[in-house]
C-alpha cells in the first residue's frame, strides 16, 4: 500500500525536516528540564540565604531594642519607652521559632542561635526586668549600683559576637551550596555539548537520506533527456520514473512535449510532400486527383471529393472535377449553388465543418469484399486572397484528429495559390486555343495574332509574379503588425499591473495599520488603566507588569510607523518641513533623552558641540532629530561597556567633497555618534542600511530590534541632502558620521495641519489654550467637574476597544452609551437625544463612520455637537476625509488616553461657552 503513496520532493523534505525537529526538541525539552531544576535550587537558596539573613538582623534588632527602650526607661522613667521593649520582648522568641528549623542542617549555626537564645533569657532575667522594676519603684541608689557594676555589658558584647558568628556561618554554608551548584552546571555544559553532537550526526544522516532519494532520481531524468538531446538520438524515447513526486510529473510532461515535437514534425513533413505534388501539373482535374490521392492516405479517409468554383456573379457554382474511392451514382452530387448544403456554405463562409456522428449517411464505400459506411465527415475550403476558390470532402470511418485538422489547416493557406495558378495556366491554354483556331481562318493576321498572343502569355507571367510578390509582401506585413499589437498589449498589460501592484501595497498598507492598530489599542489603554492602579488593587509588581505590556504596546506601535515611513518613502510621498533648527537645543534635547539609559546601563555618554558651529541650521528639525535619535539607541543598544559620545562640528572640506559635493557652497555640519560597542564587519557595513537588515542573525537573538532604524535613517538622510559614513572595526565600537547641509534658500513647505491632529499623529500631548492654565490641583478638579455626568455616544465595533474605552471614560464619571455600528448609532440617537459628544470609529461593518457623521449632521438638533473621529488607518488624507464627512476632531488610534481627554476637555468647555 506504500508504493501507492505519492510522497512529493515537498513532502520527503518536511519528513525529514521533521525528524530532525524531533530530535532537537527532545534535546531541547532535556535541556530545560535540567535548566529549571538548576534555576528552582538557586532561586531557593536565594530565597532561604534572604530569609535567614533578616531573621538574625530582625532578632538582633529585637535585642538592641530591648536595651536602648530599657536605659531610655531608666533614664526617663518615662513608660512611653517601655513599648520598643515589651514589643521586642514578643517578637524575638517568635523570629527565633521561625529561624531555628532553617538551621537544622547547619549544626554550627544551630548551636550559636541557641547559645544567643541563653544570653537573651539570661539579659531579660538579669537585667533587663530587674531594672525596669527597682525605676518603676524609684529605687535610684540600686539603679545607680546596678550599672556600676556593669552586670549586663558581658552579655550585650556576647551577644553581638554571636550574631556575627552565625551570620558567617551562614554565609560560609550558602558558599558550599553554590560550589555545588557551580560543579552540576559544569556537568550541564558538558552533556548539551554532547548532546548537541548526537543531535547534528542524527540531523546529518536523515538530510543526506533526504537528498539521496531526490538526486537519485533527478540524475536518472537529466541522463535520459541528454541521451534523447544527443546527436543522433532516438525522439521515440520517453523516459521513466517510478517515483512518484514532481520529478515523475516533470517526466511526463518532457513526454508529452516529445510527443508534440514528433507531431510537429509529421505535419511539417506532409506539408511539404503536398506542396512538392503541385510541380508540372497545368490540368485543374489532375490536380484535384493528384491532391486527394496524396491526402486520403494521410487523412486515413476512405472517400474524398475536390470540388472548384466555376462562374461568375449570380451564375457562381461549385462543382465536382475529381473524387477518390468513389465508384457508380455514389460519387457525390455533381455541383452546389452558394450556400447550398455543407460544400455550398463552406465556401460562402470559408467555413470547415466536421461530423463526427453520420449514422445515415448514403455513401456507402466499396471494396471487393465488404461495404464501409463513413463515420466522420470533413468539409475544407480552399481559400486564394481571402475567397474560397475550391472545397474538399473527405470521409473517414473513424474520426479525424486534431492533427489532420492543423495539417489541412496548413496546407489550404498555400494550395490555394497552386489552384489558382492552375487555373490561369489553364485560360492561357486556352485562349491558345481559339488563338490557333483563328489562325487557320485569318492566315493574315497569323503573324500579329502570335505576338499579341506572346505579350499577353508575358503579361500573365509578369502578373503571376506581381500577385505572388505582393502575397509575400502582404504576408510580411500582416505578420509585423500582429507583433506589433502583441507587444503594445503587453506593454498595456505589464503597465496596467504596475498600477494594480502600487494600489494592493497602498490598501495592504491601511488595511493592515487598521488591522495592527485596532487590537493594540486596546492593549495600550488597559495597560495604561492597570498601571496607574488608581483604585489601588494591584501590588507593585502587577503595576510594573502593567508597565512592561504598555511600553511593549509603544514599541510596536513605533514599528508600525517606521514601517508606514518607509513606504511613503518609497512612494515619493513624505513632505519635507524646512525651517530654522537651533544647534545649542540639540544637545540638551539627546541629553534628556538618553542620560537615563547611559545611567542604567553604567556607560560613559558625552557630548560636545564645536566652538565655530552655526547657531542656526535650516533643515527638517524634526526628521533630523529622528535620524539622531535612532543612531544613539542603536549605539546604546549594542554597547554593554564603555563609553557613548555625540560630536556636533563643522565638515571639513575634504570630507564634503568626498561625502557630499553638491553642498561646496553650503554650510554641512558633520554630527557623529561613536560608542566602543561590539563592532560591525567590513563586509556587513552595507547591509545594515537595507531593511529588516541586522548584523546577523545572532545580533538580532541577542540585541532585538528589526533593522528598520538604520534604514529610515539612510533614506531621510538622503531626502535632507546628507549622507550617512561608517567607520566601525569588531570588538573596537562604530562611528556613524551624519552629514547635513544648511540649506537657506529651499522654500519653505506649509503643512495644512492643525496643532491637535500634528499632536495626534505623532503620539504627543494636546497643549490646552491659554486660558486653560491653572495649577495641576485646580485643572485636576476643573476636568473632574466638566466630565462628570456627561453623556457620551461611544461609536464602535471592536468589543475590546469597546471594553476599553467604557471603562477608562467610566473612570472619568462619563455616562456611556455603547452603538456597535453607525447605522446602530442612528437607530439610538432617534430614540434618546442630548448627547454632549460622540466617539466615532471610522471602519465598521454595515455602515461605516463617514456616512454615519454625514446622516448625523443632517439633523439640525446634532449640528453644533462634538464628534472626535477614532480611525486606525492613520493615512495622509485620513484627517480631510473625516472633517469632510462631519467630524469636529481627529485621533488616530492606539488612542492616548490623555490626548482623549485633553480633546474632549477641549470640546466639551466650548459647549459650555455655547
Amino acid at each position: 500500500m506504500l508504493q501507492n503513496v505519492r510522497l512529493t520532493i515537498r513532502t520527503k523534505i518536511l519528513i525529514g525536516y521533521f525528524l530532525v525537529i524531533c530530535c532537537l526538541g527532545a534535546a531541547t525539552i532535556v535541556v530545560s528540564e535540567r535548566i529549571s531544576s538548576l534555576q528552582n535550587e538557586i532561586e531557593t537558596i536565594a530565597s532561604r540565604d534572604i530569609e535567614i539573613q533578616n531573621l538574625i538582623t530582625t532578632i538582633r534588632y529585637n535585642a538592641i531594642s530591648m536595651e536602648t527602650s530599657q536605659r531610655g526607661f531608666i533614664i526617663t522613667g518615662d513608660e512611653a519607652y517601655l513599648d520598643p521593649y515589651i514589643k521586642g520582648k514578643k517578637e524575638w522568641e517568635a523570629n527565633y521559632n521561625i529561624l531555628y528549623p532553617y538551621l537544622s542542617d547547619n549544626p554550627a549555626a544551630k548551636k550559636i542561635l541557641e547559645e544567643i537564645k541563653l544570653i537573651i533569657e539570661n539579659w531579660i532575667a538579669t537585667a533587663g526586668e530587674p531594672t525596669i522594676a527597682l525605676r518603676k519603684d524609684n529605687n535610684t541608689q540600686e539603679i545607680i549600683d546596678f550599672f556600676y557594676e556593669d552586670k549586663a555589658k558581658q552579655d550585650i558584647d556576647l551577644l553581638r559576637i554571636q550574631f556575627e558568628n552565625i551570620r558567617q556561618t551562614e554565609i560560609e554554608s550558602t558558599q558550599n551550596h553554590l560550589m555545588q551548584l557551580e560543579n552540576r552546571n559544569n556537568n550541564l555544559i558538558i552533556g548539551l555539548y554532547t548532546m548537541l553532537l548526537l543531535v547534528s550526526v542524527a540531523a546529518f544522516m536523515i538530510v543526506s537520506f533526504v537528498s539521496g532519494t531526490i538526486v537519485k532520481t533527478i540524475k536518472q531524468v537529466v541522463k535520459s533527456i541528454t541521451d534523447i538531446a544527443s546527436p543522433g538520438g532516438d525522439l521515440s524515447t520517453r523516459i521513466n520514473v517510478t517515483a512518484r513526486d514532481e520529478i515523475k510529473e516533470l517526466a511526463d510532461a518532457t513526454n508529452a512535449l516529445l510527443d508534440n515535437v514528433n507531431n510537429q514534425n509529421w505535419i511539417q513533413t506532409k506539408v511539404a510532400e503536398v506542396a512538392t505534388m503541385n510541380q508540372g501539373i497545368n490540368d485543374m482535374k489532375t490536380l484535384a486527383e493528384s491532391f486527394l490521392s496524396k491526402l486520403a492516405p494521410i487523412l486515413n479517409a476512405i472517400y474524398g471529393v475536390f470540388y472548384i468554383r466555376q462562374g461568375a456573379g449570380e451564375q457562381q457554382r461549385i462543382v465536382k472535377i475529381g473524387s477518390y474511392a468513389a465508384s457508380g451514382e455514389e460519387e457525390g452530387i455533381a455541383s452546389f449553388r452558394l450556400g447550398e448544403g455543407l460544400v455550398g456554405q463552406a465556401a460562402v463562409e470559408n467555413r470547415t465543418f466536421l461530423l463526427n456522428t453520420a449514422p445515415d449517411h448514403p455513401i456507402i464505400i466499396k471494396s471487393g469484399l465488404a461495404q464501409v459506411t463513413p463515420q466522420s465527415i470533413l468539409v475544407v475550403p480552399i481559400e486564394f486572397e481571402g475567397k474560397a476558390v475550391a472545397v474538399v470532402e473527405f470521409a473517414s470511418a473513424e474520426s479525424f484528429t486534431s492533427q489532420h485538422l492543423k495539417l489541412l489547416e496548413l496546407i489550404e493557406n498555400h494550395f490555394g495559390v497552386a489552384v489558382n495558378n492552375v487555373a490561369g495556366r489553364m485560360e492561357v491554354e486556352r485562349l491558345l486555343s481559339e488563338s490557333q483556331v483563328l489562325t487557320e481562318e485569318l492566315q493574315a493576321q497569323t503573324e500579329e495574332l502570335q505576338a499579341q498572343s506572346e505579350e499577353l502569355q508575358m503579361q500573365q507571367e509578369e502578373m503571376r509574379m506581381t500577385t505572388e510578390h505582393l502575397e509575400e509582401q502582404n504576408l510580411f506585413a500582416e505578420q509585423k503588425t500582429k507583433e506589433l499589437e502583441k507587444a503594445k498589449a503587453e506593454l498595456e498589460s505589464y503597465s496596467e499591473q504596475l498600477k494594480q501592484s502600487s494600489q494592493y501595497k497602498s490598501n495592504f498598507l491601511a488595511n493592515m495599520s487598521h488591522e495592527l492598530r485596532t487590537p493594540l489599542n486596546c492593549i495600550l489603554i488597559l495597560s495604561q488603566i492597570l498601571s496607574e492602579n488608581e483604585n489601588q488593587t494591584l501590588t507593585p509588581e502587577e503595576e510594573g507588569y502593567a508597565a512592561v505590556i504598555h511600553s511593549s504596546g509603544n514599541d510596536l506601535l513605533a514599528l508600525i510607523d517606521d514601517i508606514l515611513d518607509l513606504s511613503k518613502i518609497e512612494a515619493g510621498k513624505v513632505i519635507l518641513t524646512m525651517d530654522e533648527v537651533n544647534v545649542s537645543e540639540i544637545p540638551e534635547h539627546m541629553k534628556l533623552g538618553f542620560s537615563p539609559i547611559a545611567e542604567k546601563k553604567g556607560l560613559s555618554f558625552q557630548i560636545s558641540v564645536a566652538d565655530d558651529v552655526p547657531a542656526v541650521l535650516y533643515t527638517d528639525g524634526q526628521r533630523l532629530q529622528q535620524v539622531m535619535k535612532n543612531l544613539l539607541s542603536n549605539a546604546f543598544k549594542f554597547t554593554e561597556t564603555g563609553s557613548v559620545t555625540l560630536c556636533i562640528q563643522n565638515a571639513d572640506t575634504e570630507s564634503i567633497k568626498k561625502y557630499v559635493p553638491s553642498c561646496l557652497n553650503d554650510t554641512v555640519l558633520a554630527i557623529s555618534v561613536t560608542d566602543t560597542g561590539i563592532g560591525i564587519p567590513k563586509n556587513k557595513q552595507q547591509l545594515i542600511f537595507e531593511a529588516f537588515q541586522q548584523v546577523d542573525g545572532e545580533t538580532t537573538r541577542q540585541y532585538g530590534g528589526t533593522g528598520l532604524g538604520l534604514s529610515i535613517c539612510n533614506e531621510f538622510t538622503r531626502l535632507l541632502g546628507g549622507r550617512i559614513v561608517l567607520k566601525s572595526e569588531v570588538q573596537q565600537g562604530s562611528t556613524f558620521t551624519l552629514y547635513v547641509p544648511s540649506r537657506p534658500n529651499m522654500e519653505k513647505e506649509q503643512l495644512a495641519v492643525e496643532h491637535h491632529e500634528a499632536a495626534a499623529a505623532a503620539q504627543d500631548i494636546v497643549p490646552a489654550p491659554d486660558w486653560m492654565e491653572p495649577t495641576i490641583s485646580q485643572a485636576n478638579e476643573f476636568e473632574v467637574s466638566l466630565f462628570k455626568g456627561k453623556r457620551v455616544l461611544l461609536v464602535e465595533d471592536d468589543s475590546r476597544n469597546v471594553f476599553a474605552l467604557v471603562k477608562a471614560l467610566e473612570s472619568k464619571q462619563f455616562i456611556v452609551t455603547v452603538a456597535n455600528n453607525g447605522k446602530h448609532c442612528l437607530d439610538i440617537l432617534q430614540q434618546q437625544t442630548g448627547f454632549d459628544l460622540v466617539l466615532m470609529d471610522i471602519m465598521m461593518p454595515v455602515m461605516d463612520g463617514f456616512e454615519a457623521m454625514r446622516a448625523i449632521r443632517q439633523d439640525t438638533a446634532m449640528l453644533e455637537t462634538p464628534i472626535i473621529a477614532l480611525t486606525s488607518k492613520a493615512m495622509k488624507n485620513d484627517r480631510d476625509k473625516c472633517l469632510e464627512a462631519g467630524a469636529s476632531d481627529y485621533i488616530s488610534k492606539p488612542l492616548n488616553m490623555e490626548q482623549l481627554f485633553s480633546l474632549m476637555r477641549v470640546w466639551l468647555t466650548k459647549q459650555v461657552g455655547h
